[in-house]
């Protein structure tokens, strides 16, 4: 009987101590469940205000007053208008109603079998040097403003021109995809009182306008194709880039690092845009018909060559395998010459 008893009471112990244990850790799992919970509603507040800054589009966000509570908001939407401004008169003496007909000259169709040579170049063009600042002349027409970016970048937010990611043109960009890269994202600011320097009275919501003069090189890629039947050379330009420079601050100012592509544009898409805008000249207005087509056509303009596709199978830019700038140039000098010397040497004098 004794041993019975015994039996009877460590069975009830054990029973009585897994009861403890089940519920000691039931309460444990409850305590950590609720905080994770806790922190995640924490957590969300500042993501929904990350979420509402970075609005693609041009619609100001409203911030989540249950993190900015009490606080006034003001919203300035620095976006620039790219919208032109047409003049309520006739701005000129004379008659341009014909510019807006004009239309591209369709191009000499290249057979496959006639391309006896064809290279790939990169070139870049330094907005900055003398001889291209007619890219970045800074005066409002009936168009709009004559930046070249200003304009090829109107062409491409009304829809007119598709962009691309990159220069295959293998990645289209939306509109809101490129005024997010324009623009930026939206900001919150604090607002000082007047008296009280150091008082928060309220918040500013803005964004950084785009500023055509920020787009300091473009980049042309085309293609240089001898072509047998005609006994001639060909440039044909196949894209055009925007390239935006990129600065840091340092004590004694702002220096710049380097440049960012904003996107490409086929360059057959925009030369209807280009055929309806002239070309500022500094000496004479009246004299100078050239239109921005005509100009590329013409090849009007400063550049450098970047990268080609000669003696280059790991399609590397000049940079990637010469450091020094000075040698840089003088490479991409020796491209062009190769380029001149096949056509020359098909020759005999």
């Amino acid at each position: 009987m004794k041993r019975i008893e015994v039996k009877s009471i460590f069975l009830l112990a054990i029973v009585v101590f897994a009861t403890v244990q089940a519920d000691a850790q039931a309460r444990r799992r409850g305590a950590t469940t609720r905080p994770a919970a806790d922190t995640t509603a924490q957590a969300a507040q500042p993501n929904a205000l990350a979420a509402a800054q970075n609005t693609p589009n041009d619609t100001v966000p409203k911030p989540p007053q249950n993190i900015y509570a009490g606080m006034t908001f003001e919203y300035d939407t620095l976006v620039a208008d790219l919208t032109p401004q047409k003049s309520l008169r006739p701005d000129n003496a004379y008659d341009k109603g014909a510019l807006a007909l004009r239309k591209p000259l369709p191009y000499e169709h290249l057979r496959y079998d006639d391309a006896m040579y064809a290279e790939k170049v990169w070139r870049e063009l330094d907005l900055r040097e003398k001889l291209n600042k007619t890219f970045v002349y800074e005066s409002s027409e009936d168009n709009g403003s004559q930046i070249f970016a200003s304009f090829l970048m109107r062409a491409v937010l009304s829809g007119e021109v598709e962009a691309f990611n990159e220069d295959r043109f293998s990645s289209k960009l939306s509109v809101d995809a490129i005024k997010q890269m324009l623009y930026g994202v939206f900001d919150t600011l604090p607002k000082y009182d007047v008296k009280q320097m150091d008082k928060v009275v309220g918040y500013v919501v803005s964004r950084r306008p785009f500023d055509p003069l920020d787009i300091t090189k473009i980049r042309l890629k085309e293609e240089w194709v001898f072509d047998r039947e005609s006994s001639r050379m060909f440039v044909r330009i196949l894209g055009v880039g925007l390239y935006k420079a990129k600065y840091v601050d340092t004590p004694k100012g702002k220096k710049e690092i380097g440049t960012s592509p904003l996107f490409w544009v086929y360059y057959p898409d925009i030369r209807p845009v280009l055929v309806k805008t002239e070309v500022y000249n500094p000496k004479n207005m009246g004299q100078n018909r050239m239109t921005w087509e005509e100009l590329f056509e013409s090849r009007m303009f400063s550049s450098y060559i970047v990268k080609s596709t000669i003696d280059n199978p790991q399609s590397q830019f000049i940079r990637n395998y010469i450091k020094d700038p000075i040698l840089q140039l003088l490479e991409g000098e020796n491209i062009k010459e190769k380029i001149f010397n096949f056509e020359q040497d098909l020759w005999s004098y």
